[in-house]
């Protein structure tokens, strides 16, 4: 009359023996609302891209899928966020910075985006836009030709100490040999209107801020940050093609999860996502939003994260920059 138990009981032992939990096997995932935390506001590109993707992962999850603003510190807020969550139903769409020079720029960022943080799946890329005021020089050999010229007496505007804007900036200086100074901003709204104004000389722009007002005529744009041209933009070239050399630097959209969240669940997750972005409908939306569809597994995106830090890490030692 114990049979039955004791086949219950050894079923249960060899499946602990496996490493799996029978609990585990038979609860599906996600067993409730996902959560998908940004840490921008609604209207940001970043919000944007969660919002696409949100209602076809819910589709293809079976539940839904709750994208949650938390802004502040550059979405490091956010991020940490989702690096201390233990509840296996949060993870976060963040950008570069988040994923890669967090810690390197300020010690005191409260979780380690190496350690704390596990890559799921890069969703898209973008170039930066080298732009200037629309009455600048009109080819970009003559553009650096001038801003070699001027010296110190330029100016370029970033949306913040340590943004990728700035990086990328500090990067072309020392590729091209010029030396304009740094002037933060709150935001890129303000850098526009300090470029329409000409109190600053240039800017590195997102490509669906910039293009807006170079086809209105007030923005020139000198080159794009891609290695070659970006299908992004396909007509403005690359500042290779205006003598900057060996730069590619590229802004990015990504999901990341907390590093408890079990493998199966990451690997689930990054082939959804690879499918959705690629989607044609998607596609195209993600390209008006101003960035091309990468959808990598998590290997990729980590070794994104790898290459990236490596060289902005450069960047911020060479140049002493502190947030």
């Amino acid at each position: 009359m114990f049979q039955p138990q004791r086949r219950h009981v050894i079923a249960a032992a060899i499946a602990m023996a496996c490493g799996v939990s029978t609990v585990f096997a038979q609860t599906p995932w996600p067993s409730k609302p996902l959560k998908m935390v940004v840490g921008f506001p609604a209207g940001s590109s970043p919000d944007l891209m969660a919002r696409l993707i949100a209602e076809p992962l819910s589709q293809a999850l079976g539940q839904p899928v709750v994208v949650e603003n938390k802004a502040g510190a550059g979405g490091n807020i956010a991020a940490s966020q989702v690096a201390r969550a233990t509840d296996d139903h949060t993870i976060g769409l963040m950008i570069n910075g988040n994923l890669t020079i967090a810690k390197i720029l300020n010690p005191a960022t409260p979780y380690d985006p190496l350690a704390d943080l596990t890559p799921v799946s890069l969703l898209a890329v973008a170039p930066l836009v080298l732009s200037v005021p629309g009455d600048t020089a009109t080819s970009g050999a003559a553009f650096f030709a001038a801003a070699r010229e001027s010296g110190d007496r330029w100016n370029y505007g970033t949306p913040g100490v340590g943004t990728v804007a700035h990086l990328g900036m500090e990067l072309i200086k020392s590729r091209a040999g010029i030396a304009p100074v740094h002037v933060p901003y709150p935001g890129n709204p303000q850098v526009i209107t300090a470029l329409l104004g000409a109190q600053i000389q240039m800017s590195l722009l997102p490509p669906g801020l910039a293009m807006a007002q170079v086809r209105a005529g007030k923005l020139k744009a000198i080159g794009v940050t891609s290695a070659g041209r970006s299908s992004v933009v396909p007509d403005v070239p690359s500042l290779a093609e205006a003598g900057v050399k060996d730069l590619q630097l590229e802004i990015w959209n990504a999901v990341a999860a907390p590093n408890s969240l079990p493998k199966a669940h990451v690997n689930r997750l990054a082939v959804l996502l690879a499918d959705i972005v690629r989607r044609p409908e998607i596609r195209q939306k993600i390209l008006a939003q101003g960035w091309q569809v990468a959808g990598t597994s998590p290997e990729g995106l980590a070794n994104r994260i790898r290459k990236d830090t490596a060289a902005m890490a450069e960047v911020i030692q060479k140049n002493n920059i502190k947030p």
